[in-house]
């Protein structure tokens, strides 16, 4: 694969990274058929905007952990990282709690079908509350090609989430 492709992850797995929320399995369904895919601004822009399935309200010093629904096939020496918006951080010092995402090529194989999740704080010292309505961007994404060394013999294959690679 010399490009990569953004899916949406299946409505079973969208339903169990939904569950921190409280809503009924019609709205879960309801939200998930309204999930758009990551998708650039202009030609120009290096970034995949990710957008929220739902609204939100980040009041200074929240964190939120934001199921998207979407999942990426990628080159296998490709890595998505993805960023907060840059108007967001800039204007509300929205920040991703693992500082940047790194969504590796494999990780769209594993059990939880690759599902990318973002977890944000409002980390304000300006006492502003973040509102972002469903459908509107809150992170962007970036494909970067990467290097291996010489002599590398990693044959291990991941089958997990977060931390899944150092277990």
């Amino acid at each position: 694969m010399e490009t990569a492709k953004f899916y949406k992850v299946s409505l079973k797995q969208f339903q169990q990274g939904m569950e921190d929320f409280n809503f009924s399995n019609e709205k879960i369904k309801n939200i998930y058929d309204d999930i758009k895919l990551p998708k650039r601004a202009t030609k120009g822009s290096a970034g995949y905007d990710f957008y929220t399935p739902i609204d939100m309200i980040l009041k200074p010093g929240e964190t939120i952990k934001i199921p998207t629904g979407i999942r990426c096939e990628m080159n296998e020496r490709w890595v998505l990282m993805i960023y907060p918006r840059s108007g967001l951080g800039f204007k509300y010092r929205l920040q991703l709690n693992n500082t940047v995402g790194v969504i590796d090529s494999d990780y769209y194989y594993s059990d939880n079908e690759g599902h990318i999740f973002i977890k944000m704080t409002n980390d304000t010292n300006e006492n502003k509350t973040l509102e972002v309505k469903k459908g509107e961007g809150i992170a962007q994404g970036i494909f970067v090609q990467y290097g291996i060394v010489e002599d590398d013999d990693t044959t291990d294959i991941r089958n997990g989430g977060f931390g899944s690679t150092t277990k």
